[in-house]
């Protein structure tokens, strides 16, 4: 049976175990951060973001693929992302392996690729813009969640560990709410404009897709322009409640191999 008005069928709709078990695995060491039941505080730390992080990354690419598929884009079910597999992704190294290496080496979220997407199913101009916002807005989204306990003011009795989770995983999701509108070739801000930009500068644009996340990546090495981002970043963080040291220690102790900070495993 295919589903109302857009042709997919309840197979292609179904949801993947494997993002299943990655909602299973974020909630089971969620628990395990909040209850200290973990010896090593650390690893549920590490486990409880990452598989946050890759659902969310999960959801981006989904927030794409159902945009365009009730845009008019009925291939999206055949190709697999209606399931929230990431391994059903056109790049599932680019869409989950490097954004997760990019957290461990750096502390950062940077967005990962990005759904195949037959554009030439799709007529007007703001569809083909809302496809392209659709992913980071859902990061946005995101982040708002993660960020909600802090601007409300209701962390009393919140353990300090899932506090420091919570800061740091707010701070993925805001660097790549951020990166990815950067109306740079190859990312969803670029995606965003592009259908308004005339056809000369399109094609001028293109050759220049495959090449701007790991531009972005580049710039970020350079300690200049680093220091400017994050202090952007953790700008909007304060005015959100979340504080320098939650990122820092939700980074400390997701940085499980590293010598952990004794003032990040207690409740502020």
């Amino acid at each position: 049976m295919s589903g109302s008005g857009t042709g997919i069928s309840r197979a292609e709709r179904r949801i993947s175990p494997i993002f299943l078990g990655l909602v299973a695995v974020m909630g089971a060491s969620g628990w395990a951060v909040w209850a200290d039941v973990s010896p090593r505080m650390g690893i549920a730390v590490f486990l409880f973001v990452t598989a946050a992080w890759v659902v969310s990354l999960c959801l981006h690419e989904y927030a794409h693929a159902r945009t365009a598929l009730h845009s008019g884009d009925i291939s999206i079910g055949a190709k697999g992302y209606l399931k929230l597999n990431p391994f059903a992704y056109t790049h599932a190294l680019l869409s989950i392996v490097l954004p997760v290496l990019f957290v461990i080496m750096g502390g950062i979220g940077l967005p990962g690729g990005a759904v195949f997407i037959e554009r030439a199913r799709i007529r007007g101009r703001w569809r083909h813009s809302l496809i392209s916002a659709a992913g980071p807005l859902t990061n946005v989204l995101f982040a708002i969640v993660c960020t909600a306990p802090f601007w409300l003011d209701a962390l009393d009795g919140v353990p300090g560990p899932f506090r420091y989770a919570l800061g740091f995983l707010a701070l993925l999701q805001v660097t790549a709410a951020i990166l990815n509108f950067l109306p740079v070739p190859g990312l969803d801000g670029y995606g965003v404009i592009e259908p308004w930009l005339s056809h000369g500068i399109r094609r001028q644009m293109e050759p220049f897709a495959p090449f701007g996340l790991l531009a972005v990546f580049a710039l970020l090495w350079i300690p200049e322009v680093n220091e400017v981002f994050f202090d952007a970043v953790h700008a909007l963080l304060r005015s959100l409640g979340v504080t320098d040291l939650d990122s820092y220690c939700g980074l400390n102790l997701y940085r499980f191999w590293k010598e952990e900070t004794p003032f990040c495993l207690v409740s502020p």
